[in-house]
Parts: structure tokens; sequence; C-alpha cells
């Protein structure tokens, strides 16, 4: 039987979860940090965010803070100078996103019993809703669309843009969920109607749904496997690719802005409420809950609203 292991009163570099202590140097507990992620499930690249935005925290205090000393002062300190004063852009999303990093890697901390109390549990998120996304309008959709149908690769017609752009107007599934997309997941058997299967990651049952397909995009996703020789992975490319694709239809449509993933998400729930869809049968299709939703559907509601003013506007 193996003795049991001994660690200095005050190692710097700690082993396990059971060497984090009081005199634990802040720098020293992230790869600890990061395995506990990795053991909850979350995705490479969720690990990689919250690492990164811990990482500020050290940049900010300096890696040589001891995880005790922090205080609810120390943590509010560091959001207002990487929000006002970094000089780097912090979006509502990227900030609201540090804040729980900083809630989960130090309540993290206090579970395992390497800090007495959690300093970030007092750090509120920002209030008030984000600002509105850009969604497409009909007239900007049919553009798109016409767009995408006439681009080429290599003085050939390509067949992606625009299946991609069909894909994400009818599902509005967001960019991490169409790199996972396999030939499985879009089902078109005999008797049913067509749908995909988005599958969840880590443990948001949120994330795994049927999403019911357009019977008008089989034939372009068809013609697009063919072309690209698909046998597995619906998408071979990168995801930035991807948003490079909706770019460019975008530009060459004429669109007043760059279309991305989240763009489209926006574009495919307004289209929908503007057609009569029930707020619950889009909220599933989003796979979103109950609370994401109360934000989110007023959002949808505003967007709607502001297409029907213009478009009211432009009739007079």
């Amino acid at each position: 039987m193996a003795e049991p292991r001994q660690l200095p009163l005050f190692s710097s570099q700690p082993q396990s979860e059971k060497d984090l202590n009081d005199y634990t140097q802040i720098q020293h507990a992230l790869p600890l940090f990061a395995e506990h992620l990795k053991q909850e499930g979350k995705t490479a690249h969720t690990v990689k965010a919250f690492l990164g935005d811990i990482g500020l925290l050290v940049e900010y205090h300096g890696g040589e803070m001891t995880i005790s000393v922090f205080q609810t002062k120390h943590l509010n300190e560091f959001l207002h100078w990487m929000e006002n004063e970094r000089g780097v852009p912090c979006s509502r999303k990227t900030y609201a996103r540090r804040v729980t990093s900083l809630k989960v890697f130090f309540k993290w901390l206090k579970d395992i019993g390497a800090i007495r109390h959690d300093p970030a549990m007092r750090v509120l998120q920002r209030s008030g809703e984000a600002p509105l996304s850009y969604a497409l309008n009909a007239d900007e959709i049919e553009r798109m669309r016409t767009f995408a149908a006439g681009m080429e690769r290599h003085s050939k017609p390509d067949t992606r843009p625009e299946m991609l752009f069909g894909l994400l107007l009818g599902t509005g599934i967001k960019k991490s969920e169409a790199k996972r997309l396999v030939l499985s997941d879009v089902h078109r058997e005999e008797g049913t109607e067509p749908y995909l299967h988005v599958h969840h990651t880590s443990r948001n049952v949120y994330k795994e749904r049927k999403i019911g397909l357009e019977p008008d995009w089989l034939p372009l996703f068809d013609a697009y496997c063919e072309q690209y020789e698909i046998e597995e992975a619906v998408f071979t490319c990168t995801p930035r690719n991807l948003e490079y694709i909706l770019e460019d239809i975008s530009k060459g449509a004429g669109i007043p802005t760059k279309v991305s993933f989240e763009i489209m998400r926006w574009s495919s729930a307004v289209r929908d409420k503007r057609r009569g869809v029930e707020e619950d049968a889009i909220r599933e299709k989003l796979g979103l809950s109950k609370i994401s939703w109360n934000e989110t559907g007023r959002k949808i509601q505003k967007l709607v609203a502001i297409q029907e003013e213009r478009e009211a506007a432009d009739q007079g």
C-alpha cells in the first residue's frame, strides 16, 4: 500500500483539489479548475472561455494573489477595469459571461473547502436587457436567398451557400449546433414530416430537440451532399468559414449589416412569429427554457413591431 502523500504547508503547485488552501496562488488553481470543468461535461469551447475570463482576473490582480484574499470588492474592481479601462470593447454578452465565470470559479473553490467565503456570490449581473439584434425582413430574406443561389465555386454553381442559408432560416440553430450535425440528424422517413434532430451537449437538456424541416430545403441539401461528397459530418469546413459565407451572401445581397449565425437565429424566430407560429413552439425550436424565453420573447415581439412599422411607412 502506497504511503500517504504529504505536501508542504505552503505548496504553490497543488496536484489535486485537496491541495488547494488559503495560501494557493490563483494562477496555480487554474489547471485544477480546468479539470473540474471537463469533469462537469463542459465543452472545450466553454472551458477555454472560462479560463480566459479568470486569466483576465489574474492579469488585473496578479497571479501571486492567493485565493483566500479575494473579496467582492476585488471582483467589482476587476469588472470595472475590464469594461471601462482595459481599452478592449466588452459587449453586454461578454460581460455577463465573465461574471458567470467568476461565480463558477469561486463557487467551486468554496464547495471543495479551499476558501471559507465565496466573494463572487454578491457580484451582480448587469441589469437590463441587451440591445436588440438585427432581424432580416421578408425582402432581405428573398434577396439573400436569390444571391446565395447564384454563388459559384471554381466557376461552378456552389450549393453550400443556399443550403446553409435555408438551413439556418428554417431551423434557427446555433453555430455550434450546425457544426455538430451529421447526415443521420436529417430525418425524412416515409409517412412522417421531415425534421432535424439537434443533440444536446453536456447536461443542457434544452438543446436536444426535433425541428421541422421545410420540404423545399431537402433538394438543396441533397445537391449539397452530392457536390461535397458528404459522408458523415454535414459541414467539413470550420465554423468561421461558415460565418464568411453568410457575410459574403449579405454583402452581395446589399444587406446593411454583416449577417451572422446570431442574426439568422433572430430572423428565423421573427419570421415564425409573423407567420403566426405559437410562442411556445418558437421557444422549443430555439431550445430555450421558459425563463430564458421571458427576455427573448419580448425582443422578438419588438423586432416584429419594428418591421411592421417600417413596412407601413414604406407603403404610406
